[in-house]
């Protein structure tokens, strides 16, 4: 694995490739050996092979099952964690059960991504959320665990909102004072940032300049996208209000934490080495090509305590290349463009439920 994590985002496509494939046809007959209801699902569905020779030729599964049901591989009394998705009370969430390897392989997968852009040294760090969020360290949700992974790259944390979402203004300003010229980090969840920070910084008529500063977030653009926020929009307030020089948003999900899809320099996604991309046709599912909008799929290495490693998600976005990036950065570079239409449970999910 060390392979993945050292060379996050320099292994050409053919090289990586080939690793990813050999790494999941190990991971999966492991699920497949250790997970009575994914063997069953598989077989159902006439899915499992012994050894699979393409990337796209991988079971997938829609990420709507982890609502459905509770997967996990190997013993339980090894699962040391549970992740569940956001989501309001009457809404189902996923169950996410973690043991302590892949919650290692979470965590150097997240170190990975993030130190090839901030580097190795802890900065400052303003998490423009509020602490309760963490209040029960056993089962966290996308959210909690997004900023319990990101703050161990800060220093001096700064939780911006109190309980009740409003800012710390005092605070605020005492820790600027304190940390003038230095790098920030600031990290957040992209709504909480547009509602409680950004408007409420925009209500007071006030504006700040962090200098030197870089922030990294994701999560919630279903909200903005209804009050007609794009990414480039976002990005461009943030900038403007707050004097955020850096700003990345992120694409990932609870159901393949550690393995997400940071925006580059040039606006686009990139799949480190431990994952990749594939775009499908919405209603055959056929591969598409580079340029063609459909359905993401999501590979990972990283998940040994669940049957996570290849999802078939809700999201539309599109593949644009492979090693070309001007940024620089080698492998799949894509965009996301939102959330499937009145996106329905089906296939895998369909069979599983009956």
């Amino acid at each position: 694995m060390d392979v993945f994590f050292n060379h996050v985002y320099d292994l050409d496509q053919q090289k990586k490739r080939d690793y990813l494939l050999k790494e999941l046809n190990q991971t999966i007959a492991w699920h497949y050996a250790n997970s009575s209801p994914y063997q069953k699902l598989l077989d159902t569905l006439g899915l499992h092979k012994e050894e699979f020779n393409r990337l796209d030729e991988l079971p997938m599964l829609p990420v709507q099952l982890f609502k459905l049901a509770d997967l996990y591989t190997g013993p339980r009394e090894q699962i040391i964690k549970v992740l569940t998705s956001s989501g309001t009370t009457s809404q189902q969430v996923s169950k996410i059960h973690l043991d302590r390897e892949t919650s290692l392989y979470q965590t150097k997968a997240l170190v990975s991504i993030v130190s090839s852009f901030i580097g190795s040294q802890r900065l400052p760090m303003i998490i423009l959320d509020t602490k309760s969020v963490l209040s029960k360290r056993s089962s966290f949700n996308a959210r909690g665990a997004g900023i319990l992974g990101f703050s161990n790259f800060g220093r001096d944390h700064l939780y911006l909102l109190d309980d009740d979402y409003n800012i710390k203004w005092d605070e605020l300003e005492q820790f600027r004072a304190k940390h003038q010229g230095e790098k920030i980090l600031l990290f957040g969840f992209t709504f909480v940032i547009w509602k409680y920070v950004y408007q409420a910084v925009l209500a007071q008529n006030k504006t700040f300049d962090f200098g030197d500063s870089i922030l990294f977030h994701g999560g919630g653009w279903k909200k903005l996208a209804d009050e007609q926020v794009d990414n480039y929009k976002f990005n461009e307030l943030l900038r403007k209000q707050l004097g955020i020089r850096s700003v990345h948003n992120y694409y990932g999900m609870v159901e393949q934490v550690g393995s997400i899809f940071m925006e580059c320099e040039q606006g686009y996604m990139h799949a480190p080495s431990f994952s990749e991309v594939i775009i499908r046709d919405p209603v055959s599912l056929e591969v598409l090509p580079a340029g063609r909008e459909g359905l993401v799929e999501v590979i990972s290495v990283l998940p040994k305590s669940y049957p996570g490693n290849v999802l078939l998600t809700e999201d539309l976005g599109t593949v644009f290349g492979t090693d070309t990036c001007n940024c620089g950065r080698k492998g799949t570079f894509f965009s996301i463009k939102g959330r499937l239409p009145a996106a329905e449970l089906r296939g895998c999910s369909d069979v599983y439920a009956n």
